[in-house]
């Protein structure tokens, strides 16, 4: 993979290049849905995450790994989802994990997740290193799951959790500049549709009196925006000053110039969630390696190809993942060679 910047490989379909119908077409692809095996991995302070494992598994206890990070109010149920694990459960032991809350159940502390909280994704990934000591572990996020992704490699600068390589896809590593990217024009449809699904799951615990917030149920319903809904629900709950502190805290853009692990980011300059210019000025460290379309939208991708509309990400990160278990491969027997 060479670093830098370069020009991704997705052409869209003549008359489907619009960002918008990018954007929700993945949701009319026929996928298969892959049989899924649930695992609730207990965390440090007394929470819980819920892991979806595509089955069945590969037998060989140093096939690769891949771990699937979703999205803002995501789930494994979430179309990319579906296919990004279909398409790397050929060969991988594949799994997502669901951020706090996100699964089938209510997480059980009084929080929940945002773009930048790497602790239980860093508790998870070295419970899977111990699990799987042969297996090269990779990892892919989506979206808010992809800034997440970004910010705990450059935080894990001497690669302690030993992946073998991380895919970021749509990440908003400017979480400001987004934030006010989805107050404009078609792009509220969007946020009103996020934001309502973030209302709902509070709006429970905040009648229960879970969640340790001066917030009334009538206070939550007036936000018309996720910086509100982030200045009142996200910061506090996190501990941020704020919605602007949080947003600086927590993203991933001044943190790219240190990576060094090798690290795919797909980016569209069309996202209707991000500015056109999201990546202009940003330091790439040497192990990144950023492809840009002129069209996508966000999360989209959706091609042409053998006689059917399918998901160019799905291809494109199962193009990756082989060719770096491929090479990583050749590189242990070469170690293995040059030992006995």
């Amino acid at each position: 993979m060479t670093p830098g910047r370069h020009t991704a490989r997705f052409r869209p379909p003549p008359g489907l290049a619009n960002r918008h119908v990018q954007t929700l077409l993945p949701r009319l692809l026929p996928c298969r849905e892959p049989t899924l095996a649930w695992e609730e991995l207990p965390l440090p302070d007394g929470d819980v995450v819920e892991l979806a494992w595509v089955t069945p598994s590969p037998e060989d206890a140093t096939a690769p790994l891949l771990v699937l990070f979703h999205g803002l109010e995501g789930s494994v149920d979430s179309p990319y989802a579906r296919q990004l694990l279909t398409a790397a459960g050929n060969g991988h032991r594949a799994l997502l994990m669901h951020f706090r809350g996100c699964g089938r159940r209510p997480n059980r502390r009084p929080r929940a997740y945002h773009s930048g909280d790497t602790a239980d994704a860093h508790w998870l990934l070295t419970r899977l290193r111990h699990r799987y000591p042969r297996a090269a572990l990779f990892a892919c996020g989506v979206s808010l799951g992809a800034n997440m992704l970004l910010k705990l490699v450059a935080e894990d600068r001497a690669n302690v959790l030993g992946l073998g390589g991380a895919i970021a896809i749509a990440p908003p590593v400017n979480l400001a500049a987004s934030a006010d990217t989805l107050e404009r024009g078609f792009a509220r449809l969007y946020q009103r549709h996020l934001l309502g699904a973030l209302k709902a799951k509070v709006a429970s615990r905040l009648v229960t009196g879970e969640l340790p917030l001066s917030l009334t149920p009538a206070d939550l319903a007036g936000f018309t925006t996720l910086r509100e809904y982030d200045e009142a629900v996200t910061a506090p709950l996190h501990g941020f000053d704020g919605a602007a502190d949080y947003y600086r805290r927590a993203a991933a853009g001044p943190l790219l110039g240190g990576i060094r692990l090798p690290t795919l980011i797909l980016h569209a300059d069309d996202d209707p969630f991000m500015p056109v210019d999201l990546y202009a000025g940003v330091e790439l460290g040497p192990g990144i390696r950023l492809e840009t379309a002129r069209h996508g939208g966000h999360v989209g991708f959706v091609e042409w190809r053998d006689g059917r509309l399918d998901s160019w990400l799905a291809r494109r990160v199962a193009d990756q993942l082989t060719a770096w278990s491929t090479s990583l491969s050749r590189a242990r027997k070469a170690i293995s060679r040059s030992g006995s």
